[in-house]
């Protein structure tokens, strides 16, 4: 079995965001980049196919040349070769259109993406790229078992877990539960010294014109100050929400 797990290279969730040229454009100055969190869940279950049925696990990235430590990382967890298409990821129907042609030119018979990289928060491409390739598609998928060519998934649902067969090709958009974040690996020295070895393929990218942009960028609005009442006063706390806070 040959999968494909799809790579966002996004900022550490803990990076202080800020814009540039009129809010137009993220300011990178700074910035911690890591393996999009649902990402990294696809590719430990990856590894896992890996381990216990000898599938053979690439993984692929949309940007230039500063996301090839992130690709890096992810050889060092175990994957046995990486792509990078070198073109800058703006718009998600343009990113799916480069992931698939990946797709078909590789022959892969599943593609793990995460559900939505936690930096734009689309949370559409995996759905396109199984359109783009007329592959079977599962979203929110929280547990993938594969026997030969047929595939028994269970997704999140609204109140719920839905459990699904379908068959390869398949693409998911996968998620926590996938694995648990006690099943996440960090590289050892090792795998470090192994990826080095590793083949990195940059490919150029297919011509796939931007769909969308971004306009603007604004932050959230900053939280106004708390007021804090004692609990032996009940009164003060009943009259603020009744005339200032207006909730009762």
């Amino acid at each position: 079995m040959k999968i494909l797990v799809c790579i966002s290279h996004v900022p550490d969730t803990t990076s202080k965001i800020n814009f540039t040229e009129g809010n137009t454009r993220f300011d990178t100055n700074g910035v911690q980049f890591v393996i999009n969190p649902n990402d990294e869940f696809g590719l430990t279950r990856a590894m896992w196919f890996k381990e216990k049925q000898g599938a053979n696990v690439t993984v692929v990235n949309i940007g230039g040349a500063e996301t090839e430590p992130t690709l890096r990382k992810a050889l060092a967890i175990g994957a046995d070769a990486a792509i990078r298409v070198n073109t800058v990821a703006t718009d998600g129907f343009s990113v799916a259109k480069q992931l698939a042609h990946v797709v078909k030119d590789g022959g892969y018979d599943l593609v793990i993406a995460g559900r939505e990289s936690i930096d734009y928060n689309g949370g559409m491409v995996p759905g396109m790229i199984a359109g783009l390739i007329n592959a079977n598609f599962v979203n929110n998928c929280i547990n993938l078992e594969v026997d030969g060519n047929n595939v028994k998934a269970v997704r999140e649902i609204d109140g719920g877990k839905e459990t699904l067969s379908t068959s390869l090709p398949l693409v998911i958009g996968g998620q926590k539960g996938l694995v648990e974040e006690s099943d996440l690996r960090i590289p050892n020295m090792r795998g470090i010294m192994m990826a080095r070895q590793k083949p990195l393929t940059v490919l150029d990218p297919i011509d796939a014109n931007n769909e969308t942009s971004s306009i603007k960028f604004e932050k959230p609005t900053p939280k106004g100050a708390v007021k804090l009442v004692s609990p032996d006063n009940l009164d003060e706390l009943v009259n603020l929400l009744h005339n200032e806070a207006k909730v009762i």
